[in-house]
């Protein structure tokens, strides 16, 4: 391989754009083409982002020159498009979920195990400097053993009855919302702080909008432009705005989670406090450089994020000193460093430090589970 990298990004929403800008950030890759629906939105994304090729799907697919294809596309396209990249020869980053059904997954584990190329998911919120310092503070015996876990992951954005998007709609996003949208990011981080595997769930979820108006034209965002009644059409909503989800841990303990895209004021807020035997960590992500760690016989701790009082673990993720923060476009950039040292060398680790395909199905069946413990009101195995 060249000493370039070159990717494509397939999907110009909301974080097709974050994973460009993150891309950026690193030296040796380089964006040279931009995929779409068709080929006038993708040339007119393209100029826009400053990106030199567009494409269509198929047509990306046969670029020779293109290593490596982001997927930040509705949920329901996941799967297939993943699926022909493979087919293609080309390595993957996929966006959460890896598909919508759990044996779509497995067919992507599976036959990116049998290419050898290289696959992620894009569970970014791992990459947040004092996430990976709590892991590394538990691996090292820091918080003992592992009593309970309480976790939030809390957003506002869907709090009107007139807020409406594309997840709400379950032939694109699937038969959850919050759980498969910010729950597996929350999921994704207990497991992988605590070393933990999730046994049993117990589901609860609320639909706070029984139905939503759907707005008949484009909005453009921060236009002020207002729309009338006339301009909405009614919908009913079937998928969860808000759940809380009772958890069973393989070393006998509990935990639990709650997920709302109807908290007022809360922006985007994962918390997550993890109690053990020695002490007790709490990582609130809108305070992305704090980490609270709680303390029986002692003072409490307040670290800060700083490359020199962090784990070596936890500093590789930091660019900037002490006091310079970082936050959400910075986990991308460290995630994609991981990954993109792996598409160098051409092939999968063995062990790879980032979230992979395999991940993405683990996360698939745990979200499963918690739809079907919510539908039969009773605890699921996972």
């Amino acid at each position: 391989m060249s000493q370039t990298i070159k990717a494509a990004i397939v999907g110009t929403g909301f974080i097709g754009p974050a994973h460009l800008e993150a891309l950026r950030r690193l030296p040796y890759v380089e964006v040279t083409a931009l995929v779409e629906v068709n080929q006038q939105l993708a040339d007119e994304k393209a100029k826009m982002l400053g990106i030199p090729n567009a494409y269509t799907f198929e047509d990306m697919l046969k670029q020779s020159d293109i290593d490596v294809v982001h997927i930040c596309t509705p949920n329901f396209l996941h799967f297939a498009q993943a699926k022909a990249v493979l087919l293609a020869g080309k390595h993957v980053i996929c966006e959460k979920p890896l598909a919508v059904k759990i044996d779509e997954a497995e067919e992507l584990v599976a036959l990116a195990a049998e290419k050898g190329l290289v696959n992620a998911v894009h569970f970014n919120l791992r990459y947040y400097p004092m996430v990976r310092q709590m892991k590394t503070m538990r691996e090292k015996g820091e918080l003992g053993e592992v009593y309970s876990v309480m976790g939030s992951y809390l957003q506002d954005w869907l709090f009107l009855q007139t807020d409406y998007n594309w997840r709400l709609e379950p032939d694109k996003s699937g038969d959850s919302r919050a759980i498969a949208d910010i729950g597996s990011h929350l999921l994704d981080i207990t497991e992988y702080v605590t070393g933990l595997k999730i046994t049993e769930v117990m589901a609860d979820f609320s639909t706070v909008h029984k139905t939503r108006l759907k707005p008949l034209k484009a909005i453009e965002t921060y236009s002020g432009k207002m729309l009338s009644m006339d301009d909405y059409q009614e919908v009913p909503i079937n998928t969860e705005d808000y759940a809380t989800v009772l958890l069973r841990f393989d070393n006998g303990n509990k935990g639990s989670i709650t997920v709302s895209q109807v908290n007022a004021g809360r922006k985007n807020r994962l918390n997550v406090e993890i109690s053990g035997s020695k002490s007790n960590f709490e990582f609130n992500s809108e305070r992305p450089n704090e980490l609270w760690i709680g303390k029986r016989e002692t003072a409490n701790g307040h670290l800060m994020k700083d490359p020199s009082l962090l784990h070596p673990e936890a500093s590789a993720l930091v660019s900037f000193p002490g006091g310079h923060n970082e936050g959400f476009p910075d986990t991308s950039k460290q995630m994609f460093k991981e990954v993109y040292a792996a598409i160098h060398e051409g092939k999968q680790p063995e062990k790879p430090s980032f979230p992979t395909f395999a991940d993405g199905l683990r996360e698939l069946i745990i979200g499963e589970r918690i739809i079907e413990s919510n539908k039969k009101q009773a605890w699921v195995a996972v």
